[in-house]
């Protein structure tokens, strides 16, 4: 049997069964020297994502002189599949960074730990205050914290005002209807050499965290209540679609890739670009001394409030071993402690967990005063939704079924609805029986 062949046969098992967590108290502290590994996407990352996080993880390492943390880079889009690998090899991970739309699979078939079942619950207790409500729901299946939310974000709605000014708009007044999208998108089309919208909605790397929220603003949704009927081809949902095509089609909607969009974006070749905040520190770089960035919340449809989803990833403890995982919980309280929260916000992006600290001057306070780009992301906080991830071993299948669909209805010159409704069907004879 070769390598691929017995990885599919282990992955393959590995779904079909799930690993127990080994529910049991930790000990009080780590009193002896002991190794965990670190699973963490922002590693594997170019630039302040990476930098930021090995130096967070040193400075906990220098706090915690039995503890050593081995820090392996693994990109978000194969974190799973890599743990799933190292499950069925015999190497369970210690913690991981676990992106969202993951952690139902992981909980179910891959042995994830809940915090209750470990952490006594006056410490857990101690750790949570402070932080967001709608942020710590984010982690939690069957009343129980699975993931402690990490790094996440917002929709947010990046735009150029000197383009804004080119095109005779205001910038003070950005739009707030996806209708007042349009127009402003088709005025700067019409009126300079730039793009008017570009978004993170499409491509083989965007998930679908971002269209989640498209359609939750327009009442649709993914599923039924019970979770076991698809709704993404529904009436609402199907609107939703339709709204992004007629975009598209009127010129207003640029269909660049990722890459391409956030270049567009940073060099002033785009005049809006609905995204992640997390790469307001790449945009922040490419507009310095060339245009003045600004940014608004995710666009409503019509009087609809908006209802944005978090992008991102929370902290999962894999590891069976008792010692292990005090160690882990302690990186865990580290990597989500105000000092970290500091640093994830002011030098990634991400939005700050620990509410407490946005307008404590030791932390954030200062840093939120001098960018204002945060603002709407701090806003849309108290409105976030959680990022549903699908159920069953085929989620990942079913979520690729549904946004290549959602593609092809946008930008591919067929019937939305027939479209949306085949690869509804498609997807629904995947779904758990």
């Amino acid at each position: 049997m070769n390598r691929k062949t017995f990885l599919a046969s282990s992955l393959a098992l590995i779904a079909g069964t799930v690993l127990p967590a080994f529910a049991q108290p930790i000990p009080a502290t780590v009193d002896q020297p002991v190794t965990i590994s670190y699973y963490n996407y922002n590693l594997a990352s170019a630039g302040n994502g990476a930098e930021a996080t090995k130096r967070l993880i040193a400075e906990f390492e220098a706090a915690n002189p039995n503890i050593k943390v081995e820090g392996i880079g693994v990109g978000p889009a194969e974190i799973t599949s890599r743990i799933q690998a190292d499950v069925a090899a015999g190497r369970v991970p210690d913690v991981v960074q676990m992106v969202f739309s993951d952690l139902e699979f992981t909980v179910d078939n891959l042995g994830a730990a809940a915090l209750e079942d470990m952490v006594p619950a006056e410490e857990l207790a101690a750790h949570f205050q402070g932080m967001s409500p709608q942020g710590l729901k984010l982690g939690v299946l069957n009343d129980k914290t699975y993931g402690l939310a990490y790094t996440f974000s917002t929709p947010v709605l990046f735009y150029n005002a000197d383009l804004f000014s080119q095109a005779g708009l205001d910038p003070d007044k950005p739009p707030k209807t996806w209708a007042e999208v349009k127009s402003a998108a088709l005025a700067i089309v019409d009126k300079t050499d730039a793009e008017g919208l570009a978004t993170g909605i499409f491509g083989p790397t965007a998930g679908d965290w971002l269209f989640q929220g498209v359609l939750r603003s327009n009442n649709g949704g993914l599923m039924s209540a019970d979770r076991k009927s698809l709704t993404f081809a529904e009436p609402a949902a199907l609107e939703a679609v339709t709204m992004l095509r007629d975009l598209y089609e009127s010129g207003a909607y640029a269909n660049l890739d990722l890459t391409a969009a956030m270049e567009g974006m940073a060099s002033g070749n785009v005049g809006m670009y609905l995204q992640t905040s997390a790469i307001q520190g790449f945009l922040v770089k490419g507009a310095e001394g060339k245009f003045e960035l600004r940014a608004s919340t995710m666009p409503r449809f019509g009087d609809k409030p908006q209802r944005p989803n978090n992008s991102g990833s929370a902290l999962v403890i894999l590891s069976r071993d008792p010692l292990k995982r005090r160690a882990a919980w302690e990186l865990m309280k580290s990597m989500t402690s105000k000092e970290a929260y500091t640093v994830i916000t002011a030098e990634i992006g991400y939005l700050p967990l620990r509410t407490d600290i946005v307008d404590d001057p030791k932390y954030l306070g200062n840093w939120v005063k001098e960018h204002p780009l945060i603002q709407p992301n701090l806003e849309q906080l108290g409105l976030l939704e959680r990022w549903e991830s699908f159920p069953g071993p085929n989620y990942r299948q079913i979520q690729k079924t549904m946004m290549e669909g959602a593609e092809m209805a946008v930008f591919g010159g067929v019937d939305p609805a027939e479209t949306m409704q085949a690869a509804q069907a498609s997807a629904q004879a995947m779904m758990p029986k």
